[in-house]
């Protein structure tokens, strides 16, 4: 996970990044505007965005807007700016910055940003119209030849898989082919 940090003054970002950087953190990379802070992030996977308020060439609501959604945004700034934005999803801390402050929120960003991709990659992902056909026919002929009910069909193609080491699509092609051959 990335961090990249974005202040109108090199002065800032580079202070919090040194910040982080002694405190365990990698920081990917300093900018002054927020279409270099964009253009790096589209190379990273996921991350975290540090920004002020007033970048440049844009202002922090804009450049959320942009933010791919594997990246959040810790918006630093003042403590009347951060009123305003409150309840628009951006996680902030007001000036002056408060060292502790900016640790444990980076690393509640952090911790919180790895869960939600953990939960993300255990969701089993989405099959084709054409795979989720080879898995209904493969059960299909299993209920017909072998008189199984759907679900122990689906739990033979399962175990199938397991022995074979296949993915399920492909437990159900082989049990199809072997049925035909047969």
């Amino acid at each position: 996970m990335s961090i990249v940090i974005v202040f109108s003054k090199i002065e800032n970002g580079k202070h919090i990044k040194e910040l982080l950087t002694h405190n365990g953190f990698e920081v990917a990379a300093v900018h002054t505007t927020a279409a270099a802070a964009l253009k790096e992030i589209y190379d990273l996977e996921s991350g975290l965005i540090i920004s002020g308020v007033r970048l440049p060439d844009m202002f922090y609501r804009e450049l959320r807007d942009c933010l791919p959604t594997a990246f959040d945004l810790l918006l630093i700034g003042s403590a009347g700016v951060i009123q305003e934005q409150e309840g628009e999803g951006i996680v902030a801390l007001t000036t002056p910055l408060k060292v502790y402050e900016l640790l444990q929120t980076v690393r509640m960003m952090l911790s919180r940003h790895q869960l939600r991709s953990r939960k993300r990659s255990k969701k089993p992902k989405l099959r084709s119209e054409k795979e989720q056909k080879i898995i209904d026919d493969a059960k299909q002929l299993l209920m017909e030849r072998n008189h199984m009910t759907e679900e122990e069909a689906h739990r033979y193609i399962q175990k199938s898989s397991m022995n074979s080491g296949a993915n399920l699509v492909e437990a159900a092609q082989m049990i199809i082919t072997l049925v035909e051959f047969l």
